[in-house]
């Protein structure tokens, strides 16, 4: 047995149909899995996630290729060995699968009958206990039809741990969950594997369950991509991580990392944040705008770091309004603030309706300064570098303005390019809250119709 790895996958192919009907699903897997890991293979519908897994699982015929489960090869293995191997392994299901006239205690006791050394008491004892396990002490003799769908997932967890296997292979458990049932049930799955040390192979394409995971191998069309999982954890524990803005995960991502990795990272997140955005669905969450300025607040101040600058701020356009909307402004207190100035007004104003950069050593002697916010935020500036933020079409969507350069000195040239490389891969997130401040109006017209 290779004791380095639990799951080795090599170079299996898999198709569906025949003759000139037949087509290729999945292409060239190779996936090592060590103990005690917990893996999600991510990606679209119909991208090959759930192929992969009943291939895994002894499930499906492999037809190219080796797969070795728990040092056992598969690939044309008896049918005694397959039911030898499938009886190691846990597995839940995306509709639950469980017995309908059974209670749940009696589901869970399903996955123990054939363990003939285990008298019924002791049967009983251990589907009850697993169930306390996952919170459903006071529900484990009722019915499927008298739990809700959370709860019936969870007795399906119990059911797939309760034989102590050392893989479970999960198939999109929280696709038919709504929010914070399916966090609840990929919190259980984890907690109770790291406790048990079983390895957990995780079918989703569900964004929000990202950061359970150890690593994310992404799956598209039929091939896998290490690099594209690695990249969909690091910006889930970001996403997770906005929460807590002084969190020492958010400093131990972003404030060590050098100008080029910040920036890499930065590209990293633009690219992956729209897709973020669509499955959280935060449009419909009164709390969306808070958690972009927590974002965008994190990211100011590393860039207000790499640039030597005491404070970066981020206006969004709101054209329909002729306004400039504040981001992530910081007060004397360091807590965000919310500045709006008309577009024709201030530094940032004279930025977002000319597309022109301005350098200004000193911002008290220029007409176009407006000193009413320094007085209103008891903030004193000193210098300012300000620049227009271009979307695709060529239009200034938003201006990045950044203050007192460390030492009191004039920002340069360098300085310049620097900002506009970085604000550049920010094109996704600035862009998003011009949606949110969209949306916000066509709340206020609603009500104001209403009313």
């Amino acid at each position: 047995m290779e004791t380095s790895y639990i799951i080795k996958i090599d170079n299996v192919n898999h198709y569906y149909g025949r003759g000139s009907l037949r087509k290729q699903t999945l292409f060239d897997i190779n996936l090592t899995v060590k103990s005690g890991e917990i893996i999600i293979l991510a990606g679209p519908s119909g991208s090959g996630k759930t192929t992969l897994l009943t291939l895994i699982a002894g499930l499906r015929s492999i037809q190219q290729g080796s797969i070795k489960i728990l040092g056992t090869e598969i690939f044309k293995a008896s049918n005694q060995k397959l039911l030898q191997l499938r009886r190691q392994l846990g597995y839940i299901f995306q509709d639950h699968n469980l017995v309908p006239f059974l209670n749940a205690v009696q589901n869970v006791e399903t996955s123990l009958s054939l363990n003939k050394e285990l008298s019924k008491k002791e049967i009983r004892r251990k589907a009850e206990m697993i169930l306390e396990e996952v919170g459903l002490e006071q529900h484990m003799y009722r019915n499927p039809n008298q739990l809700s769908g959370g709860q019936k997932q969870r007795v399906a967890i119990a059911r797939a741990l309760v034989t102590e296997p050392k893989i479970v292979l999960a198939d999109e458990p929280t696709a038919s969950l709504d929010k914070n049932s399916g966090r609840d049930v990929v919190d259980i799955i984890q907690r109770l594997a790291k406790q048990r040390g079983c390895t957990v192979v995780l079918v989703t394409h569900d964004n929000r369950i990202l950061n359970i995971a150890d690593r994310i191998i992404s799956l598209e069309d039929g091939r896998l991509s290490v690099s594209k999982g690695e990249l969909l954890l690091d910006i889930s524990n970001f996403m997770s991580a906005v929460n807590d803005i002084e969190s020492n995960q958010i400093n131990s991502m972003i404030a060590n990392l050098n100008s080029q990795e910040f920036a890499d990272f930065l590209n990293k997140l633009n690219r992956e944040f729209k897709q973020l955005l669509q499955t959280l669905n935060l449009f419909k969450d009164h709390s969306f705008n808070n958690k972009i300025d927590k974002i965008i607040k994190v990211i100011s101040v590393k860039i207000a770091q790499v640039i030597k600058a005491e404070q970066v701020t981020f206006f969004i356009v709101d054209s329909e309004r002729q306004e400039l909307w504040s981001k992530n402004a910081i007060g004397l207190n360091r807590e965000l603030i919310s500045i709006r100035i008309p577009f024709n007004t201030g530094i940032a104003g004279y930025v977002a309706s000319t597309g022109r950069s301005v350098n200004i050593p000193d911002p008290y002697n220029d007409p176009r300064f407006n000193r009413k916010i320094d007085l209103e935020t008891g903030f004193k500036t000193k210098n300012i570098l300000c620049l227009p933020i271009f979307n695709s079409q060529q239009e200034v969507f938003a201006v990045a303005q950044i203050l007192n350069k460390a030492g009191d000195i004039p920002f340069d040239s360098e300085d310049e390019q620097k900002i506009f490389l970085l604000t550049k891969s920010l094109g996704v997130i600035l862009e998003t809250s011009i949606l949110y401040i969209q949306q916000i109006s066509l709340w206020r017209e609603e009500e104001f119709f209403e009313s």
